[in-house]
């Protein structure tokens, strides 16, 4: 297999030093604002600064997400962030946001920048614009097949997602959360809407009812040779995971691409970390995506209940039990800390062997004779460091010719190269130094970041050197290294942001002669009408005349702006912002760039979830209704290739609030 990027979640530092020792390649994070997990721990400005500076010294790249919708008041606040992690070094910053995209090109030429999955780029003509525009990689879609990716020309890394949770709903597609709760999930606040019970009504009748929305969690581990001549990085889903989650499934992946096949106990141990069913998804044709009957972890099985009363419970055990480990009652979906642990002679113990008949506390009140499952270990708990132990190669050459000054020299792994240069080799009088404790005393690298892997001495015979002064340039010549290795970045270019020109005149569009293009079609152009209203975000060729969809998510005037330089003649706002954002959005576009003409949808229903497939099994282009644990009635119907979810209400905006220049429909 090629050599191809490792990337890992951190959510905490202690997840990035567990990502650092487990052999993560690169690591993404995010900092308190603009990133899409914003319920994660996250780090402050000072442990991004020490996390690039970490990564950097250790030989991992380090990549910040920025990857929410950025509303007009935030613009100045999300440059300043993106300067500061510009200055410090940043490897790269993911963006979703097309116009934040497009600016930070302009005023940071070479700032790395990837466009994160939640831009959806879903179309070859997508990925080209990103290339053109300067873009270094793209996050693909989890709908995408192998085959489509295999079919991407475009002069653009390519990352995807290999293991952990799935969005049932195109990423930046999902408005149901904003929609239903006022928690957006292109803001980073999903409520996990897909992760609540539904009901399925035809009319008056109830079809069927569970978990209907919620995936499976993806697991590519045993077809990872199918994919690493396709794409330049393979991502592992879970900043909000624990460190421990970090450590083995990183380790794991990281072993399965040096050529290391997991054995079955490193399996299990996945499952017992995290677990609601495995899929090989979209990229695989899979078509056991869902587990509608649990939408959370349910662990790995590891014995049954055989004999229950109010105050204990007997279970016999199929793998190993300990105290303090987290269990799960799988039917009941009761689940609790195992706190006191005996064996069948009433013996507390700290823990149970297989085939060993145990007794637990009922302090669940089972009344089941149930599946046991564990879903938390507190010997993996343990097992994880929380100081970084990784250590980088060096190559170390000690010179020494008498009558002349010794040299030693570092080389890493990066070709850095530093020396020290000592004082003069005399010849020895009595003991002379034997290069076997020169050596000894060179590799003692100690708390460094470094480990010998080769040493070269070329030294006279007979040879007087002081220890003391040896340590010295050891220790001196590290921290020198550590330097050159944090120092190691392009400096910072920033420009102004250039003169953006107005548009006049304004034409009248009437929305209902443009048709709607299909949502999320890998080529687009091919389905181009003369008038399109259209959902991806594309240079729109010659001789066509195109609207930009609410899907484009247009949220401040930059995106407006870029978006009719790359060929739009109108563009709709963003159906979550609010009707203010919306007002005051469309005064700051036609103040800044002129009469760009702006559509608002005003009534209807919202599209909030569009889905690959007919993962509800629904008869094609017949409504059904989708009711949740609020009796919320949300219409949804398949057309064949996508299934498409709406809004359980009406928008009703009052049109004359926005003004004679913005169109409505």
């Amino acid at each position: 297999m090629k050599t191809i990027e490792l990337l890992a979640p951190a959510g905490n530092m202690e997840s990035f030093y567990q990502a650092i020792n487990a052999g993560a390649d690169a690591i993404y994070l995010s900092g308190k604002s603009f990133g899409a997990r914003s319920y994660a721990q996250n780090f402050t400005e000072k442990e991004l600064k020490e996390a690039i500076q970490l990564g950097k010294i250790y030989g991992v790249k380090v990549y910040v997400t920025m990857n929410t919708l950025i509303k007009e008041k935030e613009v100045e606040e999300f440059l300043q962030q993106v300067e500061f992690l510009y200055q410090n070094g940043i490897d790269a910053i993911l963006m979703q946001d097309f116009g934040m995209i497009c600016l930070c090109l302009e005023k940071y030429p070479n700032l790395e920048i990837h466009a994160s999955t939640q831009f959806n780029s879903s179309s070859v003509e997508t990925i080209d614009l990103l290339a053109k525009l300067g873009v270094k990689r793209v996050v693909l879609p989890r709908e995408m097949t192998k085959e489509e990716i295999k079919e991407i020309k475009t002069p653009i890394e390519k990352e995807i997602f290999i293991h952990g949770a799935l969005c049932v709903s195109y990423s930046g597609n999902c408005l149901m959360s904003q929609m239903q709760g006022g928690r957006s999930g292109n803001r980073g606040e999903c409520a996990g809407c897909c992760r609540l019970p539904y009901q399925l009504f035809l009319k008056d009748q109830k079809i069927k009812e569970g978990y209907l929305l919620s995936m499976k969690d993806l697991n590519v581990s045993d077809h990872l040779e199918e994919l690493t001549d396709l794409v330049d990085s393979l991502k592992i889903e879970g900043r909000m995971k624990s460190p421990t989650y970090v450590y083995y499934v990183t380790k794991y992946y990281h072993d399965l691409l040096h050529g290391k096949e997991p054995k079955e106990e490193e399996r299990k141990r996945l499952q017992s970390i995290f677990y609601r069913g495995n899929t090989l998804g979209h990229l695989f044709h899979a078509k056991d995506l869902m587990n509608q009957d649990y939408p959370n972890h349910i662990g790995l099985p590891i014995g049954k209940v055989i004999k229950i009363t109010d105050k204990e419970i007997t279970i016999k055990l199929e793998e190993e039990l300990s105290q303090e480990d987290g269990i799960r009652f799988l039917e009941s979906k009761k689940g609790m800390t195992v706190n006191f642990l005996s064996d069948q002679k009433g013996n507390l113990i700290s823990k149970g062997e297989k085939g060993q008949l145990v007794t637990i506390d009922n302090k669940v009140n089972l009344t089941t004779y149930d599946q046991v499952h564990l879903t938390n270990s507190k010997r993996l708990e343990k097992s994880v460091s929380d100081i970084i132990t990784k250590k980088v190669p060096l190559e170390i050459t000690f010179e020494a010719s008498i009558g002349k000054a010794w040299n030693l020299t570092f080389k890493d792994d990066k070709n850095h190269q530093v020396t020290y240069t000592g004082t003069i080799v005399e010849e020895a009088k009595t003991a002379p130094l034997e290069p076997s404790r020169i050596k000894e005393q060179l590799e003692k690298l100690g708390n460094s970041p470094f480990i010998c892997s080769h040493i070269e001495m070329k030294m006279d015979e007979n040879i007087f050197l002081r220890i003391g002064e040896l340590n010295m340039a050891r220790r001196t010549l590290c921290e020198r290294l550590v330097g050159k290795r944090i120092n190691d970045y392009k400096e910072p270019i920033i420009l102004e942001e250039k003169k953006k020109e107005k548009k006049e005149a304004m034409e009248k569009i009437n929305y209902q002669e443009y048709e709607e293009i299909p949502r999320n079609l890998f080529h687009v152009t091919k389905a181009l009408k003369e008038k399109s209203i259209v959902h991806e975000i594309i240079e729109i060729p010659k001789g066509i005349k195109a609207i930009g969809a609410t899907s484009l998510n247009v949220f401040n005037s930059y995106t407006a702006y870029y978006l009719f330089q790359h060929g739009y003649d109108a563009i709709s706002l963003s159906t979550e912002l609010t009707e203010e954002e919306q007002e005051d959005l469309c005064q700051q576009i036609h103040i800044k760039y002129g009469s760009i003409p702006i559509f608002i949808q005003s009534k209807g229903r919202v599209e909030v979830m569009v889905i690959k497939g007919n993962p509800l099994e629904l008869k094609e282009n017949i409504l059904y209704q989708l009711i949740d644990p609020k009796k919320n009635s949300y219409p949804v119907f398949y057309d064949g290739r996508l299934t498409h979810i709406k809004s359980s209400y009406e928008l009703q905006k009052k049109e004359e609030n926005f003004g004679k220049e913005v169109y409505y429909f």
